[in-house]
């Protein structure tokens, strides 16, 4: 097997696994269901990640490019990040290493904590410092970060997680863009 194979095999494998525990979490997931799924043996799948446990944390493995949505003045912030928002629920449907975390932070303390500290440090975080020099005291600009982090988490959980309709991309947009907005000017 060539290494480029590999790649596309354990690229494979991911993909599956993202999908399997973004609908049905962590427990009623199996290392043969997710092979099953890829075409491969289970084999390759402790091969490569270790077991479960492994696929799971490389399943999870998140990025969330937020940087973009400070590149500008705070007056269209709700609008910035709500369009990076909405693309990110609506573009990966399924698959979505956050929303892999999410679900499984009830069942496995390791994704809460894991789920806890990405947004720290790619959401709450950036969003502090950018609302900070925006002009914003330090107090007020972490009180505002944490609750844009905390709605947006709320949205997130109630919409995604729990199952509910997205509703119409559109209409979620400029909601979420008016209420981060809202939050963002106190």
């Amino acid at each position: 097997m060539t290494s480029r194979n590999a790649a596309a095999t354990r690229q494979r494998i991911l993909e599956h696994a993202r999908r399997q525990f973004a609908r049905h979490g962590y427990t009623a997931i199996t290392v043969k269901g997710v092979a099953d799924a890829a075409g491969v043996s289970p084999n390759l799948i402790t091969r490569y990640f270790g077991g479960k446990d492994g696929l799971f944390l490389a399943a999870t493995q998140v990025e969330i490019p937020v940087t973009t949505s400070f590149d500008g003045d705070r007056s269209a912030l709700g609008k910035r990040l709500a369009a990076s928002i909405v693309e990110r629920w609506f573009g990966e449907p399924g698959e979505d290493p956050l929303l892999v975390l999410q679900r499984a932070s009830g069942e496995r303390p390791e994704a809460a904590e894991a789920l806890a500290e990405f947004l720290d440090t790619n959401s709450l975080e950036p969003l502090h410092h950018y609302l900070r020099d925006s002009g914003l005291g330090e107090a007020e600009a972490r009180n505002r970060a944490a609750a844009i982090d905390a709605f947006v988490l709320g949205v997130s959980t109630r919409r995604r997680v729990l199952r509910a309709e997205l509703g119409d991309r559109a209409d979620l947009e400029v909601w979420l863009g008016a209420t981060i907005q809202r939050l963002a000017d106190g």
